[in-house]
């Protein structure tokens, strides 16, 4: 089991932990925080890595379900924009633009969680054939803060089993989860095989989008395919 708060266009270690869980839950009933991966993100451009940003102002006394965007801002454009200018010549960018235009073209916005789960359960589905179920962490009672109310959670939906990145080393009671019964399995990002990418030079730690745009039904291989055929 995986538990995470919803990214925009989050990059390819968030896929990676969503396709080793069974069950994957977004876990967007906690804080929101202000300029994080739950509202920007990175595409590669010629002049190096560049952030898109939506526009959700900076209260973070809001949880990330109740995070609205800035109805002044015109941004869905913009991002397209962005996106299609430093892509287009991307080998497999024209696979994945009527998706763009749907995203941000055809449709409007007024949460940021309905979005970001929006674009990564179609990512999910769709291009990188993910069949783990993909629930809201609201469908299940969670008590406490922070890692207890995480272990808590975790108790709830069943699991005996927890994957997670290492940036959670930091706040994460491993002790507390030993002994509810639940192992933690601690992903490593270190392996990931390099692609061909437009500009140089390469850089893991962008969206899903360069690397989908860069080698389309391939992408797979590039997350988890490559550990399978070891």
């Amino acid at each position: 089991m995986a538990v995470l708060q919803s990214n925009y266009i989050p990059w390819k270690g968030y896929f990676d932990i969503v396709h080793d869980a069974d069950l994957f839950l977004f876990y967007d009933e906690v804080q929101y925080t202000k300029n994080d991966w739950r509202n920007r993100n990175l595409i590669q451009t010629p002049g190096g890595p560049k952030w898109l940003t939506l526009p959700c102002g900076y209260d973070i006394s809001r949880k990330i379900d109740e995070v609205k965007f800035n109805s002044a801002v015109s941004w869905q454009k913009d991002h397209y924009q962005a996106i299609t200018r430093n892509y287009c010549r991307a080998p497999c960018f024209n696979l994945y633009r009527d998706f763009l235009q749907n995203v941000y073209l055809d449709r409007k916005w007024e949460y940021l969680t309905e979005l970001n789960r929006y674009i990564i359960q179609t990512i999910a589905r769709e291009f990188l054939h993910i069949d783990t179920v993909m629930e809201s962490s609201g469908f299940f009672f969670s008590e406490g803060r922070k890692s207890a109310k995480l272990l808590s959670l975790l108790q709830s939906a069943g699991a005996d089993a927890y994957i997670t990145g290492p940036a959670a080393r930091n706040y994460l009671d491993e002790v507390a989860f030993a002994r509810a019964g639940i192992r933690v399995l601690w992903k490593d990002y270190s392996s990931y095989p390099p692609y061909r990418q437009l500009y140089a030079p390469f850089t893991h730690t962008v969206s899903i989008f360069d690397l989908l745009f860069n080698t389309g039904e391939a992408a797979p291989y590039y997350i988890w395919g490559y550990r399978q055929q070891k």
